[in-house]
């Protein structure tokens, strides 16, 4: 990896973090128990993944993919 899309792939992360950390803060103070857990597993992975104890990615994995479920327009009722 270049050295400049490294330091913008750590900045990224770094900034991730952040923003968890607050976020997780906010839900621990509205007693949102659960969005508090999933975020803080979420602010625990970008640890990780900063001091390279996991990979950003799955191997194998092709990137992101949804569901590749047919959506069917709306009804009029």
């Amino acid at each position: 990896m270049r050295p400049e899309a490294m330091k913008r792939r750590t900045d990224t992360l770094d900034y991730l973090q952040q923003m968890l950390g607050e976020l997780r803060t906010m839900a621990e103070a509205g007693r949102y128990d659960m969005l508090a857990y999933l975020i803080e597993m979420a602010y625990i992975e970008a640890s990780d993944i900063i001091r390279g104890q996991r990979p950003s990615r799955i191997q194998g994995e092709q990137g992101d993919r949804t569901a590749r479920v047919p959506l069917k327009p709306p009804r009029k009722i």
